[in-house]
């Protein structure tokens, strides 16, 4: 499980209409974080596959320490353009925007007790600029990252659809995030109906793979680096959530799907349903694999921004029905190799992971 291979994989992808990025401009937001970084290198390898003559633009906050983290896509060919700037303060960008990938978001949930204003403002503020954009260039397709944290909580067994209700607690400081991805989706739909801005939205569930930034120290990668310390894995919450997790190289197509294929003012859930489980279910098999255990040492959810347990198991048949599907393999099988490889040094373990 490598980057490159996970390149080949979503460029290999026969359900995603390469031909329509042809002679595209694309602008990727959040490019930095795991799955944007990834989105950029794989876009970058079709365009060189299938020689199709993209612009990839990539925002980003310091141009200098961006330049380093996507060297190595220099060998993909292809047109790269770094532009400095935030999705709250954009940026004046010339000449074409054919389709947006907007991720860029706060994603630690310490923050989202700490600086919920900050996260707010980054969500839809941000949000409001990319579709002001979006607008002014007559873009083809935009495609906004959001959660599967918009739902709230959801009963025990019950399989959760686009249309299922959002049950979200607005007077609660965390809610920050939910409540601005919730938002922001209603952004989207707002600037199709009134605009007719193409904007869509993909409902992910959590992600891991190759590729995280290095400074990301949420909990896969915590695991990874007990999984090459031989030492055991501690757990600060019971991690009882259950939900559906996601491969890196299939979120990229399903958000791929979406842009190309998807119905503006519509979301989508991305998750792998065969993956449902909880995090100390994932946590104690990657124990067992690596002869180590599992302690539990509780501190404060509220304090550290830990959301309460919830049971999130996605229907994915609406992104199924644009022709997408799962080509990772079995996912806990992945999971495990894939710490196994991050916990001995082989890849940069980082991956986009909250509890």
């Amino acid at each position: 499980m490598s980057l490159e291979n996970d390149f080949a994989s979503i460029g290999a992808a026969e359900f995603i209409p390469w031909e329509k990025l042809r002679q595209t401009t694309v602008l990727i937001t959040g490019a930095t974080g795991l799955i944007g970084y990834t989105l950029t290198g794989a876009l970058l390898y079709a365009d060189r596959k299938y020689h199709l003559g993209m612009t990839v633009l990539v925002l980003v906050r310091d141009e200098s320490r961006a330049r380093e983290r996507f060297g190595k896509f220099s060998a993909y060919g292809g047109l790269l353009r770094l532009v400095e700037g935030t999705v709250e303060e954009l940026p004046k960008i010339p000449g074409p925007v054919d389709y947006i990938l907007h991720g860029a978001s706060q994603t630690a949930s310490a923050a989202f007790v700490r600086q919920p204003v900050e996260t707010i403002r980054t969500s839809v503020l941000g949000t409001m600029r990319l579709l002001e954009l979006a607008r002014e260039k007559h873009t083809k397709g935009v495609v906004y990252l959001s959660s599967m944290e918009v739902y709230g909580h959801s009963q025990r067994g019950h399989k959760v659809d686009e249309a299922g209700a959002c049950t979200l607690l607005p007077l609660q400081v965390r809610s920050s995030y939910p409540v601005s991805k919730a938002q922001c989706e209603n952004l989207c739909c707002a600037y199709a109906s009134e605009y007719g801005v193409p904007a869509m939205i993909v409902r992910l569930t959590q992600t891991f793979g190759p590729g995280g930034h290095p400074e990301d120290t949420r909990i896969f990668a915590e695991i990874a680096n007990c999984v090459r310390k031989r030492q055991d894995i501690v757990l600060h919450t019971r991690c009882d959530t259950e939900r559906s997790y996601l491969y890196t190289a299939d979120a990229a197509t399903a958000i791929l799907t979406v842009l190309l294929k998807g119905r503006p003012g519509e979301a989508y859930n991305a998750a792998d349903e065969r993956t449902y489980c909880s995090l100390a279910d994932i946590a104690q098999k990657a124990a067992a694999a690596s002869g180590i255990a599992v302690r539990f040492e509780l501190e404060d959810e509220k304090k550290h921004g830990y959301p309460k347990p919830v049971y999130m198991d996605l229907d994915t048949g609406r992104l199924r029905g644009l022709g997408w599907y799962v080509k990772s393999g079995e996912m806990i099988d992945n999971l495990l190799r894939w710490l196994a490889k991050a916990g001995d040094g082989s890849q940069d373990p980082k991956g986009r992971m909250k509890e």
